[in-house]
């Protein structure tokens, strides 16, 4: 699969061979949507907690005695029933932590990048530097790339301050590295923009 490597006007200076095995993979839907799950199940805390009532305060005696007063039964006022109670079944910290194998992992990376160069939703970029944080200015080069509609995901081979901080404040972009690369990512925009190097890395990586 061959595609057009653009430089920062937009006009196309060369051709790149995109490696079959990453940008044109059998596209396996199931493991992207289970890569996607762990994820985000990963990301989360699980430091959800709510009060049992062993835990609230006060309850120390029974409220009113058993019978004769015409109210209902009651032994505590940390019941679950009660205001100010404990709560029944409620939350407790756990961990959402799903484990998943490392082959599988780059397996789903590989379909999600196929779907993208499928779609012709991959722009290559000859070399992507900017001498100063110019958010203007990036905004500038997407126009002139094609890219000024929908959200785009810029992937980096290194750490560039100028390019990420120009990144930065647009809400329709983001920059992450390609050491960094995720399914998440990966489906949450709608465009891809590599420069070589990072094609290369990706080639090297997953190839």
């Amino acid at each position: 699969m061959e595609l057009p490597i653009r430089n920062m006007a937009g006009e196309e200076v060369g051709q790149i061979q995109l490696e079959e095995t990453v940008f044109a993979a059998p596209i396996n839907r199931g493991l992207m949507h289970q890569a996607l799950v762990r994820q985000l199940s990963n990301a989360r805390t699980g430091t959800h907690k709510t009060k049992s009532r062993s835990e609230v305060r006060g309850g120390g005696r029974k409220p009113w005695r058993q019978k004769g007063t015409g109210r209902a039964r009651h032994g505590s006022i940390r019941s679950p029933i009660w205001v100010g109670g404990g709560t029944a079944f409620g939350p407790t910290p756990r961990k959402y932590t799903k484990k998943m194998p490392k082959k599988m992992r780059r397996a789903a990376l590989r379909s999600a990048l196929s779907i993208k160069a499928g779609a012709d939703e991959i722009v290559v970029l000859e070399q992507l530097s900017m001498e100063a944080p110019k958010t203007k200015g990036f905004m500038r080069a997407l126009a002139d790339l094609g890219l000024e509609s929908g959200s785009v995901l810029v992937i980096l081979p290194e750490r560039d301050m100028a390019v990420e901080k120009s990144i930065s404040n647009l809400p329709q972009a983001k920059s992450l590295l390609s050491s960094n690369l995720n399914i998440q990512d990966l489906l949450g925009y709608d465009k891809l923009l590599l420069p070589q190097a990072s094609v290369d890395f990706i080639h090297d990586w997953l190839a």
